[in-house]
């Protein structure tokens, strides 16, 4: 019989002997969960290690806050060694862990930029945030300063440089990180621009509210399938990470940003508006139960994986300033568990 990847929290015996409460049960296979956008990254370090060891570590792209969740349930079996995030855990999830005792061990792996593109057959565009609040907000102010329906239907409605074509933007759904990282880097930042123009308030809430009148589809955890649906419709546009972009760069362009490029130099200086970092959270309880868990750690923090030229750069990911990235690393290696947010 095939046993599901996490297995219930009754399934707590190797070999007849019960494991101690509180403690992971020694599994042969790493078991990692999480955002979509660092699954990419995580499963190059899992191949590279397995190629090594012999035994490549399990990969599921769950989105962020699935993940999180799953990792924050609690220390044993039933529980992934670690998770994937495309945004900081939150206050909310550091309590979560704390409460089940688990000491999360947080690595920065690298920068990335939220992308909004669109198939090469489509018009290359450039875009403010402000645009994009009104593209896809779903309330916005009229001329009197009152918050209704979005009545923008075409991008021409916002712009007249702006296509005269249907508003139609795939994205992530409220589980994945980069859906969060949207609604604070663009939507919210995009709102203040609107106030400042209007001088009108709006509440944050409202700012990062998106349309649910089809002008913004929920396109699942899996980016590969957005860029598929962005070939297949040159008139409709997607939000996702930059390495998304960077492996079909010979079907689909990113759209300028408030003029500003997506590009590595640009996302690592922070100059591009929609540039980010990215984590990986491991349970400090599984290190050295879980076996070759704190050498997976030891890959991934390493120059040939996180370093300038690394396989995590050829994959897309923006890497670290030197500093910073030994400081991540050597904290890695000394197994440092966040003690607080």
């Amino acid at each position: 019989m095939k046993l599901p990847l996490f297995l219930s929290a009754a399934v707590v015996a190797i070999g007849g002997a019960l494991v101690a409460p509180g403690a992971a049960e020694a599994r042969d296979r790493i078991q990692i969960t999480g955002s979509s956008t660092v699954f990419p990254f995580t499963t190059a370090v899992a191949e590279r290690f397995g190629q090594r060891l012999g035994k490549a570590p399990i990969v599921e792209s769950t989105g962020t806050g699935g993940g999180m969740r799953l990792f924050c349930g609690g220390v044993g079996v039933s529980t992934p060694d670690a998770a994937n995030a495309s945004r900081r855990i939150t206050a909310s999830e550091f309590e979560t862990c704390k409460k089940n005792g688990v000491t999360p061990i947080e690595i920065v792996v690298g920068f990335d930029g939220i992308v909004f593109a669109n198939s090469k057959q489509g018009p290359a565009v450039q875009l403010s945030l402000e645009q994009i609040f009104l593209a896809l907000a779903a309330k916005v102010p009229n001329a009197q300063g009152q918050l209704v329906d979005n009545p923008n239907r075409n991008w021409s409605d916002i712009a007249p440089n702006l296509p005269n074509a249907k508003i139609e933007v795939l994205g992530p759904p409220p589980t994945s990180g980069t859906r969060d990282a949207f609604n604070e880097l663009a939507m919210l930042e995009g709102c203040k621009a609107v106030q400042r123009r209007m001088n009108v308030q709006i509440d944050a809430r409202a700012c990062q509210q998106l349309r649910a009148d089809g002008a913004f589809v929920e396109a699942g955890e899996n980016d590969n399938i957005i860029v598929q649906r962005l070939v297949a419709n040159p008139g409709a546009f997607g939000v996702f990470g930059y390495s998304f972009l960077e492996e079909n760069r010979d079907k689909i362009q990113g759209a300028r940003i408030n003029g500003v490029e997506d590009s590595m130099e640009n996302i690592s200086s922070g100059k591009y508006p929609l540039s980010r970092s990215l984590y990986v959270y491991v349970k400090k309880e599984h290190i050295g139960v879980v076996p070759g868990l704190q050498e997976f750690i030891n890959e991934y923090v390493s120059d040939a994986a996180m370093g300038e030229d690394g396989y995590l750069e050829k994959k897309g990911l923006v890497p670290l300033p030197n500093e910073r990235r030994e400081a991540v690393a050597r904290a890695a290696r000394a197994a440092t568990g966040l003690a607080g947010l």
